[in-house]
């Protein structure tokens, strides 16, 4: 059963036990789990009832803490100094040693980061004492909530609460901006203009169509590219049977025996664990190739059910030709 809370401490305590809590922001509820937690991030898509690895926003209580996880240039500190707190989400490079779980930046090298400007919000930050990746709190194809009634009408029995915090003042998510490659692309308006954005920074680039970013390869952007989340060593889909020169990404209880590395996604068959541990295994399982010698992944089948159909479309993605 989904409570509705009015304390942060609460708050802030059921999101470190791995619960998710939704919560206000100056844009719309986002729906919380502690970044560092890959299976509670896991859990956030399979709550939404969109189960689409698309990178979370990760929301910090200031710019600080922030740029902690992630690598911010000039331009990154001169927006954070005059947007943050407030709507605007930067995607930048990870930080070496960031503890923002993979999943939550979709396996990518980047990070979109934030910090909301509602003091519900960034109590409840400092509380937690560390990031909280958060989309919007609703159900897949629903309009973003906008108050915690909202909130319990779509996601009621699938959270663990919601923080009141009353009623959005913006209304609309906020801009992302991708500062990633070295120069700046509008990826979603949002809350802060275009405009305000260049008068800090000057220009910025909007998004390109999908076929022109399939075509050059030059966003962030999941979803994107055939080929992605790709490790160095090829992918073999459907194994049943693995060769002493693979590296095997296993799933369930029984796995084929003879391989050179191991990572099983889920012993016990669960797939959210198996969602959480999907980057995480398939980049220990290129380490470990390139150590000892391997020529490719093979990956067990994992069922279509529920997340498995996120989790075959990465997998999909990793085994494509690349070029």
């Amino acid at each position: 059963m989904t409570r509705l809370v009015a304390d942060a401490a609460e708050a802030a305590a059921l999101l470190r036990a791995g619960a998710l809590v939704a919560f206000p922001t100056e844009t719309v509820y986002g729906l919380g789990a502690d970044a560092r937690d890959g299976r509670a991030v896991a859990a956030v898509f399979a709550a939404k009832g969109r189960p689409q690895f698309n990178p979370l926003i990760c929301h910090y209580a200031d710019a600080e803490a922030a740029f902690g996880d992630v690598l911010a240039d000039d331009r990154a500190r001169a927006l954070a100094a005059r947007f943050w707190p407030g709507p605007l989400t930067l995607v930048l490079p990870r930080r070496p040693g960031c503890k923002v779980d993979l999943l939550a930046g979709a396996g990518l090298e980047t990070l979109a980061v934030r910090v909301p400007a509602h003091p519900v919000a960034l109590d409840l930050l400092r509380q937690v004492g560390g990031p909280v990746a958060a989309p919007s709190a609703n159900r897949s194809g629903q309009v973003s909530p906008t108050t915690a009634a909202h909130v319990l009408a779509g996601l009621s029995g699938r959270i663990a609460a919601v923080l009141d915090g009353g009623a959005c003042a913006v209304g609309v998510e906020s801009t992302v901006l991708d500062l990633a490659g070295g120069g700046a692309a509008l990826l979603r308006p949002g809350g802060v203009t275009a405009e305000a954005i260049e008068a800090v920074i000057g220009p910025v680039g909007r998004q390109l169509p999908v076929t022109a970013a399939a075509a050059t390869r030059s966003l962030r952007s999941p979803g994107m590219l055939l080929s992605h989340y790709a490790p160095s060593l090829p992918v073999r889909l459907g194994a049943g049977q693995v060769a002493g020169d693979e590296a095997l990404l296993a799933f369930g209880p029984v796995v084929p025996a003879g391989a050179g590395a191991m990572w099983n996604l889920s012993p016990g068959g669960d797939m959210e664990e198996a969602a959480a541990r999907l980057f995480a295994g398939l980049r220990w399982l290129d380490a470990q190739g390139a150590r000892c010698g391997l020529k490719g992944i093979a990956a067990m089948p994992v069922p279509e059910a529920g997340l498995g159909a996120a989790i075959n479309d990465r997998l999909a993605r990793a085994a494509a030709p690349r070029g």
